[in-house]
């Protein structure tokens, strides 16, 4: 067991991962399973007392001397803001590459990219389209490189998810939560952790727009998967939803907004849930689409603590990886 202070974990096996040190391996959080339970709570923890730290005026430093690097071939509001905004906050230096500012564009070897990127900072984010790229990248990688949005998966919008959760609920294990719209890659990250953190998440999309069936078996009795709203928001203790076209999709978003009709989360819908139950959605929203302004700005809503509590799990994040 090491035990670097703050953070407490057990040495994890060699993946075949390149390594500056034969005693440090890289550990990246490509998905939300690349964390053990019990290290997903931790992280969540500390990510409200960074919060709290902050709020009280306190610095946190352990991102000093430190660079993190960060590839985006998407375009993004919070996760670049937060990732950025978090690295000075610990004291710590970013850098940005945009799909033109690299050698990326012109067709370099990602794995390339990784070896000689890996050596001059300590820490990478990638925000892609592919999942495969940024598990190439990371195999590569002598430092850990973090998941900032894939087509499959966006991890780190679970943990501000969570930590939002913790916040106002309290622990998620035995709940039960309910997904309405597209099987997207949020979707898929929340599927995750619903086995991460044991508790119930039950899916409603139009048919055709579920998700991914390997991982849904994978996820055995902790996700459930239909394609009735009402039937996935009875009694449910939170319901989230997101865009119905998301970035990429947008020549889709005419067929979308057809098929997803009746899938809109109005207060008709709220109201099937549990009395207490909040709403949460990983913006950006579009009122009167997914979302009925009511419900997004109303009293149950907690999306405004979910995009601020992107910065304080990423802080926690780094600083566990980083340990």
């Amino acid at each position: 067991m090491i035990d670097s202070g703050k953070w407490s974990f057990a040495p994890i096996a060699n993946t075949g991962c390149t390594t500056r040190n034969s005693w440090f391996m890289a550990r990246h959080f490509l998905t939300i399973s690349d964390l053990q339970p019990a290290e997903l709570v931790q992280l969540i923890e500390r990510a409200i007392t960074l919060k709290n730290r902050h709020k009280a005026g306190l610095r946190d430093e352990f991102m000093r001397g430190k660079t993190l690097g960060m590839i985006f071939t998407k375009s993004s509001t919070r996760t670049r803001t937060s990732f950025e905004a978090a690295v000075t906050q610990a004291g710590g230096n970013s850098l940005f590459l945009a799909p033109q500012d690299s050698q990326l564009a012109r067709g370099e070897p990602v794995e390339d990219t990784a070896r000689v990127m890996s050596r001059m900072v300590d820490a990478i984010v990638i925000r892609t389209d592919k999942h495969s790229m940024i598990q190439n990248f990371a195999a590569e990688s002598l430092v850990p490189v973090i998941n900032g949005l894939t087509d499959d998966f966006h991890p780190c919008q679970i943990l501000a998810d969570i930590q939002t959760w913790f916040e106002h609920r309290g622990n998620i294990q035995g709940e039960t939560i309910s997904w309405i719209g597209d099987g997207c890659n949020v979707c898929h990250s929340w599927m995750k952790a619903a086995v991460a953190f044991d508790f119930t998440l039950k899916v409603a999309t139009p048919k055709g727009y579920e998700p991914d069936e390997a991982l849904a078996a994978a996820c055995g009795d902790h996700v459930v998967i239909g394609n009735d709203p009402y039937a996935a928001a009875a009694g449910a203790s939170g319901v989230i939803t997101d865009t119905w076209a998301g970035m990429g999709q947008e020549f889709e978003k005419e067929q979308r907004l057809a098929d997803f009709a009746g899938f809109q989360v109005d207060q008709q819908l709220m109201d099937a849930a549990s009395n207490t139950a909040i709403f949460m959605h990983c913006l950006p929203a579009y009122r009167g689409v997914e979302v009925a302004a009511d419900v997004i700005d109303g009293p149950r809503s907690v999306v405004w603590d979910e995009a601020e509590n992107r910065l304080h799990a990423q802080k926690a994040l780094l600083e566990f990886l980083l340990a």
